[in-house]
């Protein structure tokens, strides 16, 4: 039975402008409380008791959280989010994930609670969350063979095989494909920290399988920027609260 998570939450905020500059993407409001506190909410609710964050951007504000949100959660920080990608956080976190397999998590996310279940009740052991069509104007799409990922871009035509659905940001990770994937970073980490960790998942699935599970009809979204912050505010997010009518304390 997987216990822990780990959310990636170090970067900036660019694409947001002056909102990146004030707080981290994971402390963008549609509710009551900040979306990566709902993910929080939402894992607890799972069954997951240690939740790993990764920052960098505004730190002081997930130190904040964790004390605020009691035992569970720990903190790892990557000083060189600036000048690094996804990966090098996920990284920075290898020293507490020693032999655990962990659900790995985006903390600018907005999600149906049925995401976790889905993937924590999939038979397989590595599961990659890919959704139907969303619209978002940013979709990252996941190439599959059968079930078994192949790749993911965000040029839908340099894939070469079928598109099975768009990454979530969501996934399933067992400790050997962890270790692969500390490998494929360790090797590209000689040349550039810049290195998002879908694609060291990409490289670690060349040995070791990771299934694509597709939910088609999942209310979810990614906020990178203001097109993507009006979408999830104004229907994603209360769509969901609709759908599961509200959010438990």
């Amino acid at each position: 039975m997987i216990d822990t998570a780990v959310i990636l939450a170090a970067g900036r905020g660019t694409r947001l402008e002056a909102l990146g500059t004030q707080i981290p993407k994971g402390f963008i409001r549609l509710g009551e409380r900040p979306i990566v506190e709902e993910s929080i909410i939402r894992l607890r609710r799972a069954g997951i008791s240690r939740i790993i964050i990764v920052t960098g951007h505004l730190d002081e504000h997930y130190r904040d959280l964790a004390a605020r949100l009691g035992s569970g959660i720990e903190r790892v920080h990557n000083p060189l989010f600036s000048e690094s990608g996804s990966m090098h956080s996920l990284y920075a976190a290898r020293d507490l994930l020693t032999d655990s397999d962990f659900l790995l998590l985006e903390s600018d996310l907005t999600f149906e609670q049925r995401a976790l279940s889905a993937v924590l009740e999939h038979a397989g052991t590595d599961v990659l969350l890919c959704s139907g069509t969303s619209a978002s104007g940013d979709e990252v799409y996941v190439e599959a063979d059968g079930n078994r990922l192949v790749n993911v871009s965000k040029r839908r035509a340099d894939l070469g095989g079928a598109v099975i659905g768009e990454l979530v940001g969501i996934t399933r990770v067992s400790a050997p494909l962890y270790r692969g994937m500390l490998a494929s970073a360790e090797a590209h980490f000689r040349n550039s920290l810049r290195l998002e960790y879908e694609h060291a998942l990409v490289a670690a699935g060349c040995d070791r399988a990771v299934d694509c599970l597709l939910v088609d009809n999942l209310l979810w979204a990614e906020i990178d920027d203001a097109h993507q912050l009006e979408r999830a505010a104004q229907y994603i997010y209360p769509h969901i609260v609709s759908r599961e009518h509200g959010l438990a304390d």
